[in-house]
């Protein structure tokens, strides 16, 4: 995508960071990128700020979404939410941080592959020995 289309996408210079927040399809909503905002959970420069502050290009995004991090920068201003491979031109991630959410995702699921899960709803009989065990027969 040519710089005069992400030019364009943005309708003027003045975007607030909530709505490019969710046009860049870090949240669904714009609601919930303003609660985020709100609770810290993104910070601009290594500092909290409201959803109300305008974003601009070149500031840097440390984004904590569930237990995985993305460290950002902006690269160009969009208020309309666009297709996933558009939304992907609006910012840009150095190689490191995109391998260190990796291994975080990777170690994540390892950990989650490792729960152990249950057979599924007792049977009658076992509803039974339940019931006898918690009365203490």
């Amino acid at each position: 995508m040519s710089k005069a289309r992400l030019a364009a996408m943005a309708d003027d210079d003045k975007v607030r960071l909530d709505k490019w927040l969710w046009a860049a399809r870090f949240f669904k909503t714009r609601q919930l990128a303003h609660e985020a905002l709100e609770l810290g959970r993104v910070l601009v420069g290594g500092e909290r700020v409201k959803g109300s502050r305008v974003a601009k290009e070149g500031d840097a995004l440390l984004i904590r979404i569930e237990q995985l991090e993305y460290q950002v920068t902006i690269v160009a201003l969009a208020t309309q939410r666009r297709p996933a491979k558009e939304a992907q031109l609006l910012y840009s991630e150095s190689v490191e941080a995109v391998q260190a959410r990796e291994q975080k995702q990777a170690l994540l699921k390892a950990q989650h592959a490792s729960y152990p899960y249950g057979d599924g709803r007792p049977t009658k009989k076992a509803r039974r020995e339940i019931g006898r065990f918690k009365d203490g027969w």
